[in-house]
């Protein structure tokens, strides 16, 4: 192994000893070096339930504003990604037939998000897009 190969090694958390045949494949806490996102689909589902069972109670505010900001957040990021990266959209809301999402639900977290971002509808409307399935 070269010095640069164990210098890339020592920074990605992978051990450094020559000869040893896992040094490739996992990190010193024995995690494979490609992570394992599926935790999030199982934790996705899991935060649907809470959130309308929350919701449902009138209990949301045993939720910190910052963990739903976070979340938030990062499902803005992974939508986005995944539409413009895979150049396809898919339904940003689950359809939830015993409670579904309401406008007024969707329309009050948009105009927060603009808010956010010193965004107003104008820009909105200069960023909207059709589906290319509603061509």
């Amino acid at each position: 192994m070269s010095s640069s190969d164990r210098t890339r090694g020592q920074e990605s958390g992978v051990g450094s000893q020559e000869g040893d045949p896992a040094e490739n494949f996992l990190t010193p806490d024995s995690r494979p070096l490609i992570p394992d996102y599926s935790w999030i689909g199982r934790f996705a589902a899991d935060l649907h339930i809470a959130a309308r069972d929350l919701v449902r109670d009138g209990e949301a505010s045993h939720v910190s504003d910052e963990a739903v900001a976070r979340i938030m957040t990062a499902a803005i990021r992974l939508y986005v990604a995944k539409s413009d990266g895979e150049e396809r959209t898919f339904r940003p809301i689950v359809r939830d037939d015993n409670e579904p999402l309401t406008a007024t639900e969707v329309l009050s977290a948009v105009s927060e998000l603009l808010r956010a971002l010193r965004l107003g509808p104008m820009e909105l409307a200069l960023w909207y897009r059709r589906r290319p399935d509603e061509l």
